[in-house]
């Protein structure tokens, strides 16, 4: 069924000053339409209030919420979500009562009075400081962190063209990697574009149905062909209020993947470093290889001329040895001579 509306009052609608945090600041001129309605699907109460189309309260209801009565026709809540402090002024008491009791029966929103020095913007310009506390320590509840996501270090080959073939084939994949990435990254950002302005349409549809169905429920007797009206506007907001959430999704969804996308260029720019370190290596891997050959080159020339120089020598060797051995056959046979 979506949101119900419960009932509709007027009053003076106030804001606490964000930056002093003790002053009223008055959000519509005079008077608007204050409008509370209740939602079966979540079994959530929220207080709506609209000054033309835009929207000067949008407050969920909570049972941990207090609605404090500061004067007779004077009323105020803090609503930690908005990180603001609400407050109604009323024409009269009994309309504050209403508020109070209505909101306490079907939503615990507990209505309390408030102490004798608590004043509100209708007498004074001072605000109470316990909401203003509460809605501090609230606020500091929002702290966010992000987790730094880590670097797996890539294996390393002891062959230099092996290495090249690697870094090589991870940079052509990263490029197509990329390409693709860049090419669906332009899509979605043409795309984001008009779901924006889909979105801001359907937002000012949503804030012009609402007015509409607060001007209905403030019409004192009401027909059959309003009360149709009222159920085919509902209809119409839970239907914008779904595609609303369903663009919301998609934005995400965006989102993640141009995170995704500037995570693969922070990648590819470390691999194309690494690669450029891999080829400085290799050129003075080859510079050695080259100064290593050029020596083995100039050892083997000494080699061959040692063994050319140990040849000659053996030669001269076989001679010297020949001619001894015939001047010893010539000794031996003179000494058998003699």
């Amino acid at each position: 069924m979506g949101e119900q509306p419960i009932f509709s009052t007027r009053a003076h609608v106030f804001q606490i000053d964000p930056n002093t945090k003790k002053n009223w600041v008055p959000t519509s001129k005079h008077a608007v339409t204050v409008s509370y309605f209740f939602d079966s699907t979540r079994n959530v109460y929220r207080i709506i209030s609209l000054d033309g189309s835009k929207a000067i309260i949008n407050s969920t209801i909570t049972p941990n919420m207090t609605f404090t009565k500061t004067s007779q026709k004077f009323g105020q809540w803090a609503d930690s979500r908005a990180n603001t402090v609400y407050g109604l002024g009323f024409s009269c008491e009994s309309h504050l009562v209403k508020v109070g009791t209505v909101l306490n029966v079907s939503s615990g929103f507990r209505l309390e009075s408030a102490p004798a020095d608590l004043q509100s913007p209708l007498t004074s310009e001072s605000v109470n400081g316990t909401d203003d506390e509460r809605l501090a320590a609230d606020a500091n509840q929002h702290a966010d962190t992000r987790a730094e996501p880590s670097q797996n270090a890539l294996p390393f080959s002891h062959s230099s063209s092996s290495i090249n073939k690697h870094w090589e084939a991870e940079l052509a994949a990263l490029k197509g990697n990329n390409a693709k990435l860049t090419a669906a990254l332009l899509e979605s950002t043409a795309n984001v574009k008009q779901w924006k302005q889909q979105l801001a349409a359907y937002q000012e549809e949503a804030e012009r149905l609402h007015k509409r169905v607060t001007e209905l429920e403030c019409v004192s007797g009401q027909t059959t062909v309003i009360k149709t009206q009222k159920t085919e506007l509902n209809r119409t907001i839970e239907e914008l209020e779904a595609a609303l959430r369903a663009k919301e999704e998609e934005l995400e969804r965006l989102k993640a993947e141009v995170e995704s996308a500037n995570e693969f260029r922070f990648q590819k720019d470390s691999l194309l470093q690494r690669l450029e370190d891999t080829e400085a290596r290799n050129q003075t891997l080859e510079a050695q290889l080259n100064d290593l050959e050029q020596r083995l080159e100039s050892i083997q020339l000494e080699r061959e001329t040692y063994r050319k120089n140990l040849r000659s020598l053996l030669e001269l060797l076989d001679g010297k040895i020949f001619e001894l051995t015939e001047l010893r056959d010539t000794l031996v046979k003179l000494i058998e001579a003699s």
